[in-house]
């Protein structure tokens, strides 16, 4: 159950000159009893070039603000058709979900090659043992 009272906090590692736990990515401590935000609210923030007087008489930069909104895309991958689905990757200047993906089996497979590991098929995909395409044996 969740707490309407709790809000999420995002943290940064401290740069350790190593790669750390999570490779400098921001990350949110998500308590037991709560669920990862669906869509968080962040404010941009920038100062403008101007000042104004603060409440002691000192210049304070003037500072604008403009609310952004960003969506877990595993909600969004789960409640959208592929399409629209591709809509919204492509527009935020991601690959198409079949591309990337097969993108990464590739990079996975490198590293499994390099250990000596088996590599993952894209689905669909079928091999054929002997000396012809129409050969049964597979030995």
């Amino acid at each position: 159950m969740s707490n309407r009272n709790w809000i999420p906090e995002i943290l940064y590692e401290v740069d350790t000159g190593d790669e750390g736990l999570t490779s400098h990515i921001p990350f949110i401590p998500v308590p037991n009893n709560e669920e990862m935000p669906t869509l968080l609210y962040v404010f941009e923030s920038r100062e403008t070039g101007e000042f104004e007087p603060g409440p002691e008489g000192e210049e304070l930069p003037v500072t604008e603000m403009e609310l952004h909104q960003y969506a877990d895309m595993a909600v969004l991958k789960n409640h959208l058709d592929l399409e629209t689905y591709d809509k919204v990757r492509n527009a935020l200047s991601l690959e198409a979900l079949g591309t990337a993906a097969d993108k990464g089996r590739d990079i996975t497979n490198n590293i499994r090659q390099n250990l000596g590991q088996p590599i993952e098929l894209k689905p669909g995909t079928q091999i054929h043992f002997g000396t012809s395409p129409d050969s049964t044996d597979t030995n």
